[in-house]
């Protein structure tokens, strides 16, 4: 087991070694290669070529920025593994990035490398026994572990994932890359008309309530009304009926009676004898 308090560690790079929680150097490489896999099917395609501020990477270029560093680290460490002497030069990150060209590059093809090489660093340090992991060198004016350049390894892509869900995938209070419309203010335009669309939706509502309890206070106005014995046309009840009349009829005059004629009588015949 390497004894870390041993190694020879760059005060650059001590913050990366910091990351590393794992008593064993290559569980840390192992347990992040499977995080940035996750990590990387989830970013979705408008966001491969935005940065979070002005001047800051894309990406696409942090991406590139992250291969070239497992490059170099893998092959400081080889270096010094093999005991060779010689001293190795730095290298300056902006300058790698400016001329890089990953713009132009496809984003699966810069995936794709990373994991071809995350996978060849991970059996580099997996064939080293302790006595090759405790060799030094110098790079970048500076000793150097080959134990510490698998620990930074590690580490720095810790930093860059972190970097990732922090500022790239997250709203951030800055406009995006190249004068596009940054993500932090499109999510809170997006808020906006969401609290509008809210607040139309609350008036209409309290509008409906306060009609419907104009509606309820008529109608507990005619309840009140009926209680008290007060009859309207227009509350369903029936106008009471008019009680049905007799005919009437004229008086039938009576009939004045004519005297009736009387005819003079006859003479009794006087019966001779």
């Amino acid at each position: 087991m390497i004894n870390r308090e041993t190694l020879l560690i760059p005060p650059s790079m001590q913050g990366y070694v910091n990351r590393v929680k794992e008593a064993d150097i290559l569980e840390g490489i192992y347990r992040n290669t499977k995080q940035f896999r996750k990590l990387l099917n989830t970013i979705p395609k408008k966001k491969i070529d935005y940065a979070y501020a002005p001047g800051k990477w894309t990406l696409k270029e942090m991406l590139q920025h992250i291969v070239d560093g497992e490059r170099v680290f893998a092959f400081r460490a080889l270096h010094f593994a093999r005991k060779d002497a010689n001293p190795l030069p730095g290298f300056d990150e902006n300058q790698w990035a400016d001329n890089s060209q990953a713009g132009a590059r496809k984003w699966k093809d810069l995936v794709n490398e990373f994991f071809a090489l995350r996978t060849a660093n991970e059996l580099l340090f997996a064939s080293l026994n302790e006595e090759q992991l405790q060799y030094n060198g110098v790079a970048n004016n500076h000793p150097t572990s080959v134990a510490a350049l698998a620990l930074v390894t590690a580490g720095h892509l810790d930093h860059h994932i972190a970097v990732i869900r922090e500022r790239y995938l997250q709203a951030y209070p800055a406009p995006a890359h190249n004068g596009v419309e940054s993500e932090g203010k499109k999510k809170k335009d997006g808020l906006k008309k969401d609290a509008k669309k809210a607040s139309k939706k609350e008036a209409k509502k309290t509008s409906k309530a306060s009609k419907a309890s104009k509606k309820t206070s008529k109608k507990d106005a005619k309840n009140k009304k009926l209680k008290n014995g007060a009859i309207k046309k227009d509350i369903g009840f029936p106008s009471p009926k008019k009680p049905a009349g007799k005919k009437t009829t004229k008086p039938v005059k009576a009939a004045k009676e004519k005297p009736a004629k009387s005819k003079p009588a006859k003479p009794k015949a006087v019966k001779k004898k």
